[in-house]
């Protein structure tokens, strides 16, 4: 497809997305998604982050495989949580799972530094190239089970693979303040949770809706990893 085909796709996929936080707005508490992640969601080539046969369909409002396994979540799944975190534009954030990059660089738009980390060496390649222009994104291959203690701590934490429990790592290296996004559960109960951090340092979740995502693999599985950029 021609490059300013995908413009109208992309504009049609916000409208849906705008509609399906309208009908779950009961329970997320955000009917109305922000303006700055909409137009960003509006402007950030999805086609450039699935696999290049799924290019024409990249803009439905559903998850599509990219290898290995693992999916590039949801187009309103990526809005949500994103909007959830409350992103400021001096932010410092951590993605663990990047995929082939596309929630990192909607983070990259709407805060200042992201630090990402992808345990598929394969997937972490791929997202070094799609990502090689966002100059605000700097990759691991590593573990996330981790996160990544060299940077922290960050001002919000995003997860796009569910633990059975939140690990205390990632609450560890979330500053007092903070917000993180992370579904957790078991396979066939996971919950999308928002995590805040008081300035005192007391932390409070809250489950927002239930929902699906590949498994974030355990510490045990964890190695030193690389930064690739």
């Amino acid at each position: 497809m021609d490059e300013d085909a995908f413009a109208p796709l992309r504009q049609a996929m916000v409208a849906e997305i705008a509609a399906e936080a309208a009908l779950a707005g009961d329970q997320t508490g955000r009917p109305v998604l922000g303006e700055k992640v909409m137009r960003t969601m509006a402007e950030v080539p999805r086609h450039d982050f699935v696999p290049v046969e799924l290019r024409e369909v990249a803009y439905l409002n559903t998850p599509l495989p990219i290898g290995f396994g693992k999916t590039i979540s949801q187009p309103f799944i990526v809005a949500l949580m994103t909007d959830l975190l409350d992103l400021d534009e001096d932010d410092v954030v951590l993605e663990i799972g990047t995929g082939l990059g596309y929630q990192a660089a909607i983070l990259a738009r709407l805060a200042k530094r992201v630090y990402s980390v992808e345990l598929l060496e394969e997937l972490a390649a791929q997202a070094r190239t799609r990502l090689a222009r966002q100059r605000n994104i700097t990759l691991r291959r590593a573990n996330g089970y981790n996160g990544w203690p060299a940077h922290a701590p960050y001002d919000k934490v995003i997860v796009t693979a569910a633990p059975d429990l939140i690990p205390p790592s990632l609450i560890h290296q979330l500053k007092p303040g903070g917000r993180m996004m992370i579904p957790a559960g078991n396979p066939d109960s996971q919950q999308l949770i928002l995590v805040e951090k008081t300035p005192e340092g007391r932390v409070a979740t809250t489950e927002i809706l239930r929902v699906r995502f590949s498994l974030l693999e355990p510490e045990q599985a964890a190695s030193d990893g690389e930064t690739l950029s």
